[in-house]
């Protein structure tokens, strides 16, 4: 039987991975981040001291292991969640993902957890690009304000400290970089649910999802 898909995309801060984690747990589906697959890589190659620019540097790729265990990802067996949340590894997640040869490497491997398990998997361009024959896809979206103070508030929960002036002009940059960047821009598939979660509640998101996929799918759940 075919596996079920649903896609989740949207800007920095715009609560994706939040929302598909809770909607992945909602519908017993496997969470797939894509974002934290693509920081990983990026923390990767800054402890290999490698020159980010250089496309080329990326070809310890074959060689790295991504693993997913209760929600938490692991990169060659070791668990990197907190690791790929500084501020280092999101100043320079941006240029990394914007290589050709990064993005074919992590799509292909997204796609293949996609066939092997029903998913929720959240990312920039996953309803066009990584699984454009998903079954739902959602597209979240908020103002630059918001976006900041939820990306402060994660923040402060794992112990680190940025300004909230300086959160809003990073995640500005970072939007005008994954929307002009040539290999999988970061934009809105033209058959999703577009959703501005600026005035909305967590759980008012997940229940928009869970009603939509719900109401057109009543006989799966």
């Amino acid at each position: 039987m075919p596996k079920r898909q649903i896609a989740i995309d949207g800007p920095a801060g715009a609560g994706k991975s939040t929302i598909a984690k809770l909607v992945s747990d909602l519908l017993d589906y496997t969470h797939i981040d894509t974002g934290a697959m693509y920081r990983a890589i990026t923390l990767k190659a800054m402890r290999l001291n490698v020159d980010l620019d250089d496309e080329d540097a990326f070809d310890f790729l074959d060689q790295t292991k991504f693993d997913y265990k209760n929600g938490v990802l692991f990169m060659d067996g070791k668990d990197v969640s907190k690791d790929i949340r500084s501020r280092e590894v999101s100043n320079n997640v941006s240029l990394v993902s914007s290589h050709a040869l990064v993005r074919r490497v992590l799509v292909e491997r997204q796609q293949k957890l996609a066939r092997d398990h029903d998913v929720v998997m959240d990312g920039r361009d996953i309803g066009y690009n990584v699984l454009p024959k998903a079954n739902y896809k959602f597209f979240l979206t908020a103002d630059v304000t918001t976006r900041a103070k939820r990306r402060f508030l994660e923040n402060a929960k794992n112990g680190i400290h940025i300004p909230l002036d300086d959160l809003k002009q990073e995640i500005i940059t970072r939007d005008d970089f994954d929307s002009n960047r040539k290999h999988s821009p970061l934009k809105a598939a033209e058959d999703a649910i577009v959703i501005d979660t600026s005035d909305m509640d967590i759980e008012d998101v997940v229940k928009t999802i869970e009603a939509k996929v719900r109401e057109e799918d009543t006989d799966e759940f």
